[in-house]
């Protein structure tokens, strides 16, 4: 069970940051200040932030107008929904002690 809580936080702690850079580039961009990288940005949805930063992007209306990021966001995480499910569904046992 221990196995699990730091997975989950893990995802939760990282979904949060990755809502918490959108709002603060967006914040950033308004008063045009040093923004955050956008390779930054991309990398937290690839370590497992690509919810988070999808309703980052949307709550705060931010990036939302280049299609790199709506498409690349939107594929990072069916990528990660299908990894998953995958992983569920193999024949491999994962045991929790």
């Amino acid at each position: 069970m221990l196995v699990i809580s730091i997975i989950a936080g893990y995802f939760a702690v990282v979904n949060l940051l990755g809502f918490a850079l959108m709002g603060i580039d967006k914040r950033r961009a308004v008063k045009r200040l040093w923004r955050i990288p956008e390779s930054t940005l991309f990398i937290i949805a690839i370590i497992g932030g690509s919810l988070g930063s999808i309703l980052g992007m949307q709550i705060f209306r931010h990036k939302t107008r280049h299609w790199y990021f709506v498409y690349g966001m939107s594929a990072i995480l069916l990528l990660q929904i299908i990894a998953v499910v995958a992983l569920l569904k193999s024949p491999i046992e994962f045991s929790i002690m």
